[in-house]
Formats: structure tokens, C-alpha cells, sequence
């Protein structure tokens, strides 16, 4: 038989859904709440990509022949999307309004989602000309570094785009380096290009594991999260 104190401790942990609500509405990375026209795009941009997402990850490009995409250009569209919707979506600061996108934010993001789909609006062209980089190249490549780091800076936090400017400065310094790590250095046309223009670099296997598989299942928590399955979860635990 339970005793009245036992069944007064456990229901001083049951949660409502107004707290439940709550707890799930905490795991907010801080994003705007933009209204009107504005929400409505991010709306479809963020629609796009999951479709986009789905089509790629289900048999149906190779089955019906139409918009099939190599890795590579799977890479470039899916950090495109990302981009643009990290300049969209994340405010540069905390002062910074979020009820609306600035003007300077929307140029990022298109600038951003350019030169992150260089390799798949290009990709004939750069096929051509491996290793031979135009001025064109170069300054998408150096523009989309840029831009990618203040994204990570929005969406991730300082410290993911400090470990990366670490790595970034390896690249053009490894002549100054202590003797057990130095190496020859790279000059800003190389090393950008290698970053940028291959699938050694950003589009590489961090970015292919994203496209292929990290996506789909963080698309699949966030429906569920919709369907209430997180509260339920919470309570369940």
C-alpha cells in the first residue's frame, strides 16, 4: 500500500504541460521571430531544404532520372541553405532586432549561399581547370570563408570559430611553427582554393556526413518535438 507521503513526493515531480512547454522551449538556440513576409520565406527556404534533403537521401532521382546530384554538389546546396538561413535566422548580437532581418544580414546571406554553392553553379568549369583557380574563384572562396565563420559564430558560438581560425592560421603559418609541427605553408591562392574548391576542405567529410545522415535525423527529432513527443519524453522520464 503506498503511503500518503510517497504519493505527495511524486506528484511534486510531475510536471504540466504549461511546464513541460517550457523545459522544451529552453533548447531555443536564440534565433529571430520574424513575422509577416519575412517568416513566411525562411518558412520556405527551411521547407525547401528539407525536401531537398529527402529527395537526395530516397531512391527517387536515380529512379525517375531527374536532378540527380554527385556528393559534391550535394555538399555545396545543403551548406548553402545553411548559410543563408544562419544570417536569416540568428541575429549578429544581442542587441541586435529580431523581429526583423536587416538589410546587411539579407546581403550576407545571399553573398553567404553564393559562394557556398560555387562548387555546384560551377562545377563543369572548375572540373575543366583543376588546380588553376581564377580570380573569380579566389575571391568566392575568401568571401564564403568569411562569411561561414561569422554564420558558425551566429549559430554555434565563438569558440567553434576560434578552433577553426586556429587550423585556418596552421594553414599560412606552418613555416613559423615549432619544428615538430611546421611545415612549408601555403600561399592564400592555395590554401583557399584547397579549402574552398575541393572536398578536402569545408566540403569534406564533416559536411558529407551532414548532408547524408545528420540532417535526416535531426528533421525527424524536430517533427517529433512539433508532435509533442519531446514533452512526452520529458514526462515519460
Amino acid at each position: 500500500m503506498t503511503r500518503p507521503d510517497e504519493n505527495k513526493d511524486k506528484a511534486s515531480f510531475e510536471l504540466s504541460d504549461e511546464e513541460l512547454k517550457k523545459i522544451v522551449a529552453e533548447a531555443d538556440t536564440g534565433g529571430r521571430k520574424p513575422t509577416g513576409l519575412t517568416a513566411q520565406l525562411l518558412l520556405a527556404v527551411a521547407l525547401a531544404w528539407s525536401l531537398f534533403q529527402l529527395w537526395i537521401a530516397s531512391p527517387l532521382p536515380f529512379s525517375l532520372g531527374v536532378f540527380v546530384f554527385n556528393d559534391t554538389e550535394s555538399r555545396a546546396i545543403h551548406l548553402a541553405f545553411a548559410v543563408f538561413l544562419a544570417f536569416a535566422a540568428y541575429p549578429a548580437f544581442k542587441g541586435s532586432p529580431r523581429d526583423h532581418v536587416p538589410v546587411v544580414d539579407w546581403v550576407f546571406a545571399a553573398v553567404g549561399a553564393f559562394c557556398a554553392a560555387y562548387l555546384f553553379i560551377f562545377y563543369r568549369e572548375l572540373a575543366q581547370r583543376p588546380g588553376m583557380p581564377t580570380d573569380l574563384d579566389l575571391a568566392a572562396a575568401v568571401a564564403g570563408m568569411l562569411l561561414l565563420l561569422e554564420a558558425a559564430r551566429r549559430a554555434l558560438g565563438l569558440p567553434m570559430v576560434i578552433l577553426a581560425a586556429v587550423f585556418l592560421v596552421y594553414i599560412f603559418f606552418g613555416p613559423y611553427m615549432p619544428e615538430v609541427i611546421a611545415h612549408r605553408g601555403a600561399s592564400l591562392a592555395k590554401g583557399m582554393s584547397h579549402m574552398w574548391l575541393t572536398t578536402e576542405g569545408v566540403f569534406g567529410v564533416a559536411v558529407g556526413v551532414s548532408t547524408s545522415f545528420i540532417f535526416l535525423f535531426v528533421l525527424f527529432g524536430a517533427l517529433l518535438e512539433t508532435a509533442g513527443a519531446g514533452a512526452y519524453f520529458i514526462k515519460s522520464a
